[in-house]
């Protein structure tokens, strides 16, 4: 049976914590940051970590 394959736009957009936690950048910051109050945008500038059934299938996606 052929190995799984990592799912590469994945990688690109996701990293491993030293300690296994998933961890992923929040979306909705690219742009028209005017129209959003200051405190929204800085809950946008920082990251965030993926938990539960997510974070199973992401694994799984990432091949580990």
């Amino acid at each position: 049976m052929p190995k799984q394959k990592t799912h590469k736009g994945m990688t690109k957009r996701i990293k491993i914590t030293a300690k296994g936690k998933i961890k992923r950048r929040r979306s909705f910051g690219s742009h028209l940051m005017s129209g959003k109050n200051a405190k929204r945008r800085r809950k946008i500038r920082g990251s965030a970590i993926i938990h539960g059934a997510m974070a199973k299938t992401i694994r799984k996606e990432l091949g580990r």
